[in-house]
């Protein structure tokens, strides 16, 4: 792949015009694009002099291997650690500019990090298994053992020791530097060293006198708002590519037979395999990223499970997993069977690519741009098939554009910073230029892909999962215009509807559901009891990097990254200011094909998602500390003795606080909480605290609790503190019966008190004033006031018609019982029956 790319400028030169870049259709060209972004002319080759006694004075310049800048930092042997001794006079000599040795240097340093524990000078760190707490120690030691100064950011961008390397030259200006002496007292004379001779990795390690420059981003005319130079260097390059595919004839019309699916263990392309298989009779070849055959099934099958998805005898038997790697050549699979698989597929689809937000193209290049060229090469060879690529809505990420539409030119390819957006475009229009090749290319593009509606599935690395998690936990919500997401179920099925469908070949769809406002997010937020607060964009990164700094959460560790890092700010400034993406077309085949249309993922479809998040650790669900979204009064009185005597009843009185904290407790948990005083002087003189509280709706559906005739209507357990520090609890529960008194029974509440720790020593009954229950637990309903009048009644009906049937519901019970114990002609009584 390197020699095409050295060879692609000479079959770009054979075009007419080297062929517009697809850049938003005003006919820029390549070399038009690359002139406007690099107007500024390449930086003079530094110089650097070194005074020498005995060796005379030089300034060293001169190219690299790879005709990159000679600038050389200066590479010393470090100095043993001995008993102080008169520092020799350093000998000085030409600064050392050797791109090829320190890249080495770095990539020795960098394998430590690694799973196989080595790294070509030329491999991408990230790529070779490192993770983002890898580059964090990378960047930790190159500082601590090499010296060199490395910005982590810049690590993300390009994580290629010969580019760090290359760029480290460029920023110290090949100056000579300290050289390190034996002594540990002695102060450090400006000087030059010479490189030892011995080979590179048999000698000891280096060390990099410590400059005075540090590696940062690379300085542009305004940082972090155009792309780097040598990005588009590559994306140029990378284009020229897909005019080396061969030319191809159209494929047979027929729903797909044998498919080839990549991407098999992700978030999308686990659902679409289940979905290939549900709704069509194709035989799945599913290419899994494994060193063998047993390894592939077995990382398929965890992935499957990982998202709630069956992995049966019948799944196993209709799919066939091939280990490779998206990222080689071929696929990383033998000629035999790459020549097999060219003659006997129907269709390829690519849904593998590397999702990182905070690598630059040359990190993600190989699976995001060059595994959608190898696919499509493999699309080419024998008999011609179509090839469906999951690109994304990121093509579209430029800050500024006007509109999103299915056909609508894409983003400006130099406005797109971040790495991500830049091989989804660089993919997307390389696969254009493929259909000049009569190959048969298929777009389709999600948004933010949201959760599971029935299953509650997600992605906990995907930016959306933690937008949606922030939003939730901190109560605070950015400004945006639109949020382009659609829940997984519903994209898988609509890109295996077009999948399937031969006349839906060919085109472009933006698979983005129904675009969210912001109004829409706040409202869903209130409904679900989380209030809160606009801000803009600024405000809300500084607020929410500060309190994930405060109070760090390892589930969320990826977005505080992601607010940290220059480039992925603008991906998300992008997504979360640009407009409603539309899907005309999509809507159009979704129709024909008797799909389910596109729906908002409002609060009801996230339901299940937001209780997995929150499980995860990554959201937080509306709990007793927050403002209640509903609560009442609820006073009652009567009064306790001591268990097991007949000593006079001491008065009993609870003064409580009813509360919910949102809709979703109440049909997740069925519970209320409560707080508020309970005196009764055979506890303590003063009245006591409630300082915690559930009241449970119908616990157990009701059940009586010993096979009698008393259900359960309502079910308390406080924990109560006295003025004295002692701690209580108290257990009461209001039971139906199957007798006329059907209104007291909705008020009486039978009661059990003790110390914490001990049994029950007080027992009794404390009803509610029959003139109360209304006044207080109707009529005095109070709503969460930032909600709007509608809300506020929507609310309050919505608490007494759930409350309403759930109570009517018990009160039901025991009577139905009665009925059926009056209608059972059985002669003989059951014990039960004798009992009562």
């Amino acid at each position: 792949m390197r020699e095409m790319n050295e060879t692609a400028s000479a079959h770009a030169e054979q075009r007419a015009t080297a062929e517009e870049i697809e850049r938003g259709g005003s006919g820029l060209g390549v070399n038009d694009l690359l002139a406007r972004v690099m107007q500024a002319a390449a930086p003079p080759e530094p110089t650097a002099a070194g005074a020498g006694a005995g060796a005379g004075t030089g300034a060293g310049t001169g190219a690299s291997a790879d005709g990159g800048p000679a600038d050389v930092a200066v590479l010393v042997p470090a100095g043993p650690e001995t008993t102080p001794a008169p520092a020799p006079a350093p000998v000085p000599g030409p600064p050392i500019q050797d791109l090829d040795r320190l890249a080495a240097v770095i990539a020795d340093t960098a394998g430590r990090f690694l799973p196989g524990g080595h790294l070509a000078p030329d491999a991408d760190f990230f790529d070779a298994g490192g993770s983002s707490v890898n580059a964090v120690e990378l960047v930790a030691t190159l500082e601590d053992e090499l010296g060199m100064e490395v910005d982590l950011d810049e690590v993300f961008a390009d994580a290629r020791p010969r580019s760090l390397a290359r760029r480290w030259l460029q920023v110290t200006g090949g100056t000579p530097v300290p050289a390190v002496t034996a002594s540990a007292t002695a102060t450090p004379t400006p000087t030059t060293t010479t490189l030892p001779t011995t080979p590179l990795l048999t000698a000891p390690l280096p060390t990099l006198a410590r400059p005075t420059a540090t590696l940062a981003p690379a300085a542009d005319a305004t940082p972090h708002s155009t792309a780097r130079r040598e990005d588009l260097d590559q994306i140029l390059a990378d284009l020229a590519l897909a005019d080396r595919l061969p030319f191809t004839g159209s494929p047979e019309p027929l729903p797909p037979r044998r498919v080839l699916l990549t991407g098999a263990t992700g978030f999308l392309g686990s659902h679409m395999l289940l979905d290939l298989l549900r709704h069509s009779d194709a035989h799945v070849y599913c290419l899994v990223r494994a060193p063998d055959e047993e390894a592939a099934v077995a990382r398929l099958a965890e992935a499957l499970r990982g998202y709630e998805l069956p992995w049966s005898s019948e799944v196993r038997r209709r799919v066939t997993v091939l280990p490779g790697d998206i990222r080689r050549p071929r696929l990383g699979l033998s000629d035999e069977l790459w020549h097999t698989l060219a003659g006997e597929l129907d269709s390829v689809v690519g849904v593998a690519a590397a999702v990182d937000f905070l690598r630059g193209y040359h990190s993600l290049r190989a699976g995001n741009v060059l595994g959608a060229l190898t696919l499509a090469e493999l699309a080419s060879a024998g008999r011609p098939k179509p090839l469906h690529h999951i690109s994304s809505i990121a093509v579209f990420n430029e800050v500024g554009i006007t509109s999103m539409g299915e056909d609508d030119p894409l983003a400006h390819v130099d406005r797109l910073v971040a790495g991500y957006d830049q091989t989804k475009w660089a993919a997307e229009v390389a696969l254009r230029r493929a259909r000049d090749h009569g190959l048969v290319v298929t777009a389709l593009r999600p948004g933010g892909i949201g959760g599971h509606t029935r299953t509650g599935a997600h992605n906990p690395q995907d930016l959306s999962s933690g937008l949606i998690s922030a939003f939730g936990r901190f109560r605070t919500v950015p400004a945006f215009r639109h949020l382009n997401a659609a829940p997984v179920d519903w994209v898988s099925r609509a890109a295996v509807g077009v999948i399937c469908e031969p006349d839906a070949w060919g085109f472009d769809y933006n698979l983005t559901g129904v675009p969210n406002t912001l109004d829409d997010v706040v409202a869903d937020m209130a409904l679900g009891g989380m209030h809160v607060r606009v801000q803009d964009w600024d405000e809300w990164r500084t607020e929410a990097l500060a309190r994930l700094q405060a109070e760090p959460v390892p589930e969320l560790a990826f977005l505080e990254r992601v607010l940290q890092n220059p480039a992925a700010l603008k991906l998300c400034e992008a997504t979360l200011t640009g407009p409603a993406a539309t899907m005309d077309r999509t809507a159009t085949v979704t129709d024909a094909l008797g799909l389910a249309p596109a729906a908002r993922y409002d609060a009801r479809a996230q339901l299940r998602t937001f209780e997995k998040l929150a499980h995860d650790g990554l959201a937080r669900l509306p709990h007793k500390d927050d403002q209640p979204y509903l609560w009442f009064s609820e006073t009652a009185e009567g009064s306790v003795r001591p268990i097991g005597t007949t000593a006079t009843a001491t008065a009993c009185s609870m003064e409580l606080t009813l509360s919910i904290a949102s809709m979703h407790q109440l049909v997740t948990e069925r519970r209320v909480d409560a707080r508020g005083r309970l005196g009764c002087t055979a506890v303590h003189p003063e009245p006591m605290t409630v300082h915690r509280g559930d009241v449970w709706v119908r616990p157990d559906e009701g059940i009586p609790q010993q096979h009698g005739m008393r259900h359960q209507l309502l079910r308390y357990r406080l924990q109560l503190t006295d003025t004295d520090g002692g701690r209580w609890w108290l257990e009461g529960r209001k039971y139906a019966r199957a007798r006329r008194d059907v209104w007291r029974q909705t008020r009486a509440l039978s009661i059990e008190i003790g110390r914490e720790g001990e049994a029950a020593s007080l027992a009794g009954e404390v009803v509610v004033p029959a003139e109360s229950y209304v006044r207080d637990q109707i009529d005095g309903i109070k709503v969460d006031p930032r909600l709007t009048g509608q809300e506020k009644r929507a609310a309050k009906l919505t608490w007494l018609a759930w409350f309403g049937l759930e109570m009517g519901r018990g009160l039901l019970g025991p009577f139905a019982r009665a009925a059926a114990d009056l209608l059972d002609l059985r002669r003989t009584q059951t014990p039960t029956e004798h009992n009562r």
